[in-house]
């Protein structure tokens, strides 16, 4: 699947990169609090506590530095949760979330398991374990097709229209937490880690992980440790060699599925829902695992790893020529096969499953207006595309539902999105919140919201999973219109919902033809094309800020968010937002929140390491990243300021899910605009440099752009030559199989 210029991919080295670098830096034993997607610099503990979004891969001057950049994975996020349950009267809009992405896997899982027989294209095989493998051999040795183990995809089952419900009633969330490990199952826990020499202090994400029968379920299989966020296989395997002893080696099974799984999970982490079967046996053997092949079937038997193969049509043959097609014609290599986690493939499943009912249920209307609105009326899915200017196309026409009597919406990606939005004089709310119940309609009794119309901006920042449950949270015959710029970088988690919805050709794209204004919409338009041009800019709208290094970089960054915007655009230093291109490095935002800190906040860190005034990025959840001002900090945690709102940071929390916000990388600022933005590109950072970067980057400025250049012509390159590698999904096919039509 060939991915558009600009909806990219965490950067990677190589094809295999995703599941090869690593997660966390090597440690010698496993470290508390271990960051689970990224390596930590030189002297730096795993586990720094800073959160990350999806991983943007950046080479400094030694070395590539790869980090994932999602925060706590849901296991992680469950344990942090559970903790916090018992005293917490009410639910925080992070917990809300979580537990309605609970509700909706268990309805997931409930429908899947009313299918009876094989299920549809794509979709796990069916039978034995015996089956399965003979699935996978055959398969790839060429002895069958795809179609001789899959079955046309049944149709999704339909809900019926719920009855109208009061418009933007907003219901409380469900309390749904996970329950806090039983003391005496962390304590059982403890002894097991403690055994095997690893911290003890793990105990309660292991149990957490793990649920009750932790103790004994790490007692007979070690590498289970792997499912606890930031553990490293060679950590794993220490382990397992100290509790095991000679009983076992490097192609244990309980090994090599568990190596299987986990390489599998820091590819979603880089935004792949699945991967090919060659990139997974290549990172197996990286793992010194002595048979790939064997260890992927026995994953395959356990059921620990879904195998897919979307068919391909065979083209109709033709009947009235007389020529002979000659023999050694090539024939059209068959799909490959994939890899996949249950949890990505539920989610792409009932995703497509659920586009498809809108599209089908949706009855065709009439509406004067623009051309988004006359295709929104026709039709129940409809892809709107366009850059910060196009945003009012669909805020323009959910006005227009509301006149006709329609419930309408509109959802957006950040708070600051919604604030700006609210500014201009349209409400809005954010999908978190949607989903959350914290803001927006009621649920009928069914969960589904009480809505006709949803128009969904920023929809490249939709992952896989959020989209599923949005989707799968809209009543039959709604219309829902997603927009979004495919151009800027794409979700911080897993999938590529937006680009695989406008490759597969099965709804209405409409294409904004609003220009972005002066010389900021001038660049940036220029970038999107793969051309980076000089623009007119008399108000000092665009500054280039030469550097000869990293070092340089900093001081000048520095100097331009302390002194010379304020002074010479107006825009103060707190609106004033750094772009970098990744956390590590001598110029990542890791050197220039420090720097930054120095000169705008200085003080001791005595609040772990924070200090009322300082910016922070906050990661509530995995893959959402809000920024705010630290304003005190007490028994219960840190307290912030994000834009109109209060936020507690539980104690436990404060290191996993913080980091100083004055620098961001650009998948952690995709989403929100800032009045003044200084983009830094130092000389070691040229090769995590893509076109999506820079234009996602450069977009975010508003009235003007700092743009602190040491990458010499690596930039002009990024933007002409620059494509990220492509991620490795499945739902263009899945929407094909049920939405396309014969002549498509």
């Amino acid at each position: 699947m060939t991915e558009p210029a600009g909806e990219t991919a965490p950067e990677a080295p190589e094809a295999v990169a995703p599941i090869d670098e690593p997660v966390a830096e090597p440690a010698e034993d496993v470290r508390e609090g271990a960051e689970a997607t990224g390596p930590a610099e030189s002297g730096e503990p795993a586990g720094s506590g800073e959160p990350a979004e999806t991983a943007e891969a950046t080479e400094t001057g030694e070395a590539a530095e790869a980090e994932a950049e999602t925060p706590d994975t849901e296991a992680g996020t469950a344990a942090a949760e559970a903790s916090e349950a018992s005293d917490t009267p009410e639910l925080s809009d992070a917990q809300a979330e979580l537990a309605a992405q609970r509700e909706l896997r268990a309805r997931i899982e409930a429908r899947k398991a009313e299918k009876e027989g094989p299920v549809a294209s794509g979709a796990k095989l069916s039978g034995t374990a015996a089956d399965l493998l003979a699935a996978v051999r055959a398969v790839e040795g060429g002895a069958a097709t795809g179609s001789a183990f899959y079955e046309a995809p049944e149709p999704a089952p339909r809900r019926p229209a719920p009855e109208a419900a009061p418009a933007m009633t907003v219901r409380p969330p469900v309390r749904n937490t996970a329950p806090t490990p039983a003391p005496g199952t962390t304590a059982a826990v403890r002894e097991v880690l403690a055994q095997g020499g690893a911290p003890e202090a793990l105990a309660g994400q292991v149990a957490a992980v793990l649920g009750e029968a932790a103790a004994a379920a790490l007692s007979e299989d070690p590498w289970q440790l792997l499912a606890v966020p930031g553990v490293r296989p060679e950590q794993a395997d220490g382990f397992a060699r100290a509790l095991l002893g000679s009983a076992c080696g490097p192609d244990d099974p309980r090994r090599t599925v568990a190596l299987t799984v986990w390489l599998l999970e820091q590819a979603a982490l880089q935004g792949h829902t699945a991967l090919e079967l060659q990139a997974l046996r290549a990172g197996l053997a990286r793992l010194t695992v002595p048979d790939p092949d064997k260890a992927v079937e026995v994953a395959v038997s356990e059921g620990a790893v879904l195998v897919f193969q979307e068919e391909r049509e065979e083209p109709a043959e033709d009947t009235d020529t007389d020529e002979e097609e000659p023999a050694e014609a090539a024939e059209e290599p068959a799909a490959p096969v994939l890899l996949g986690l249950d949890r990505y493939a539920l989610a792409e499943e009932s995703l497509a499953d659920g586009l498809a009912r809108l599209v089908r249920t949706a009855t065709a209307d009439t509406w004067e207006g623009a051309e988004l609105d006359r295709a929104a009326g026709e039709h129940g899915l409809v892809l709107h595309t366009g850059g910060e200017a196009a945003r009012a196309e669909p805020v323009a026409l959910v006005a227009a539902a509301r006149e006709r009597g329609l419930r309408a919406l509109v959802a957006v990606h950040s708070e600051d999105g919604r604030r700006a939005l609210g500014a201009a004089g349209a409400d809005a709310v954010t999908v978190a919140a949607l989903l959350s119940g914290a803001a927006g309609p009621g649920r009928d009794e069914e969960g589904a919201f009480a809505l006709d119309v949803l128009a969904v901006l920023d929809a490249p920042q939709l992952d896989v999973e959020t989209a599923a449950m949005l989707v799968e949270s809209l009543p039959d015959g709604c219309r829902l219109v997603l927009s979004g710029d495919p151009e800027v970088l794409g979700a911080p988690g897993a999938g590529r919902v937006f680009t695989d919805a406008l490759a597969a050709r099965v709804c209405p794209r409409i294409a904004s033809r609003v220009p972005d204004p002066g010389p900021l919409g001038e660049l940036v338009s220029g970038i999107g094309v793969g051309e980076l041009n000089q623009v007119e800019a008399p108000g000092k709208e665009v500054v280039i800020v030469p550097v000869r290094d990293a070092g340089e970089a900093v001081h000048r960054t520095v100097q331009l968010v302390a002194d010379s915007v304020p002074r010479a655009i107006g825009v103060p230093s707190e609106q004033t937002q750094v772009v970098t291109v990744g956390h590590g490095g001598s110029a990542g935002t890791r050197a220039l929140n420090a720097a930054l800190k120095q000169r705008l906040n200085p003080g001791p860190g005595r609040f772990g390491g924070y200090d009322p005034g300082d910016r922070v990025a906050y990661a509530p959840v995995p893959g959402r990243t809000v920024t705010g001002t630290v304003v005190s900090a007490d028994a219960e945690g840190l307290r912030l300021r994000c834009g109109d709102e209060e936020v507690l940071v539980p104690k436990d929390r404060v290191e996993s899910a913080l980091r100083h916000g004055w620098a961001l990388t650009a998948h952690q600022a995709a989403g929100t605009r800032w009045p003044a933005v200084v983009a830094v590109l130092p000389g070691d950072a040229a090769a995590g440099l893509s076109r999506a970067w820079v234009y996602t980057a450069f977009g975010r400025a508003e009235r003007h752009l700092s743009v602190v250049h040491g990458v010499d012509q690596a930039l002009a390159r990024a933007v002409a030559e620059g494509f990220a590698p492509e991620r490795t999904t499945r739902l263009r096919p899945l929407l094909e199989g049920l939405l396309a039509t014969p002549e498509e």
